[in-house]
């Protein structure tokens, strides 16, 4: 027997029916705000993740599923949604255009990481990704969005933030944050040893719990923002207080991308196991010049639908569509003909061999149909159907072509 790979697994039965749901709605919702859908490509440029998510990072460092193709091409399978999105908006010369966009996707994702709950090496994110909207507003209704899904979904969560600054104002922090870390270097882990050259700021989104300690008292970037971040900072947190929207800023918030600046969020749940992130994003306006388009500010998320799994409350179960079936073997036919028919509006299910009554009403009931439609030898010689409206208990006996 050949099983699923290590951290993969199938999405089946009563998980493909969680799965759809929390697509749906997410989808239902996104559309409200203006979000039209897009697909990209499991399978792209190993630079394109390299440029965006950052040389630095755990995803890039020792995640990707990364390989040379038959042609010689060095690509990997997508760790993430957001750069795959850019790199389709600079490759349409959407940057180019006035207009600002607005798109949604889902899909799934793989790391080569180690599997738990909650946590595959293949998995799916819905995300959003606004293009062209610089205004922290813009922030604040992507959070509302999120916030709105989670309700719908019956989702409890914490809400996170922080300020990454700009490139005004991320240099100096960067070098007093060097300064920091030099004189604690040899205290920290293997990774963010390397990071302090490399990319300090990695060093806050160390897991290691004794970095974590050392970090404790390290420069917070929040204190080193220049006058129009720190403005936008608060203009958001004011504008999620009027909204009575709670949150709590965590100053060691920086996500695992590179490519965020200013706002950055994360939606927590303490429901599956250790408080974990159930959703993050932020601010990313340089992206899509890294990427060769023109500069365009822009912000996003992702939801993990592994992570919510567990946590989604679904909706009661109703009936729905027709069960078909017949007591006598000259009945299959004009059901089969029935069922093409009815299949333009509704779900059908057809019991292809004859049956008992009472088999067959424990299969409509089984199959979750509103209706039972039935044909034994009455309803076959005169041309009529046994119907009955499993949610009213009503039952009628129409003729088989007005039915």
């Amino acid at each position: 027997m050949i099983n699923p790979l290590r951290g993969m697994k199938d999405l089946t039965f009563q998980e493909s029916q969680r799965f759809n749901h929390i697509i749906e709605t997410a989808t239902t919702i996104a559309k409200r705000y203006g979000y039209g859908y897009i697909e990209t490509p499991i399978l792209e440029e190993t630079a394109l993740f390299r440029r965006s998510v950052g040389d630095s990072s755990d995803i890039v460092t020792k995640e990707m599923y990364q390989f040379e193709d038959k042609g010689g091409n060095d690509v990997c399978m997508r760790p993430e949604g957001t750069a795959g999105v850019v790199r389709a908006f600079v490759s349409a010369k959407l940057d180019r255009q006035p207009l600002k966009q607005k798109f949604y996707y889902y899909g799934s994702m793989f790391r080569y990481e180690r599997p738990q709950k909650g946590r595959l090496r293949s998995f799916h994110q819905f995300g959003c990704e606004s293009f062209g909207e610089g205004s922290v507003y813009e922030d604040f209704t992507i959070i509302t969005m999120i916030g709105q899904i989670f309700q719908a979904l019956g989702i409890g969560y914490e809400l996170k933030l922080n300020s990454l600054g700009c490139s005004d104002c991320m240099p100096t922090y960067k070098r007093d944050l060097v300064t920091t870390l030099t004189t604690i270097e040899e205290e920290l882990c293997g990774d963010c040893q390397r990071r302090i050259q490399s990319n300090p700021i990695r060093v806050l989104d160390c897991k290691n719990s004794t970095c974590q300690s050392l970090l404790a008292t390290a420069p917070k970037l929040i204190d080193h923002l220049c006058e129009s971040c720190n403005q936008d900072f608060k203009t958001l947190t004011a504008l999620l207080d009027s909204a009575d929207i709670a949150y709590c800023v965590d100053t060691h918030l920086v996500r695992g991308l590179d490519y965020y600046n200013k706002s950055a969020f994360e939606f927590v749940s303490d429901q599956i196991g250790a408080q974990s992130a159930i959703a993050g994003g932020g601010r990313y306006d340089k992206l899509v010049e890294y990427l060769d388009g023109k500069p365009t500010p822009a912000v996003g998320f992702a939801i993990g639908i592994e992570r919510i799994m567990e946590l989604v409350q679904m909706p009661e179960p109703t009936r729905e569509g027709i069960y078909l079936g017949s007591m006598v073997a000259e009945g299959i036919a004009p059901l089969l003909h029935l069922a093409t028919r009815k299949r333009q509006e509704t779900k059908v299910t057809v019991e292809y061999n004859p049956k008992g009554f009472k088999s067959h009403m424990k299969g409509a009931d089984k199959a979750g149909a509103r209706y039972c439609v039935l044909i034994g030898e009455d309803e076959l010689a005169n041309g009529t159907l046994w119907v009955k409206d499993l949610q009213t208990k009503e039952e009628q006996t129409p003729n088989r072509e007005a039915f």
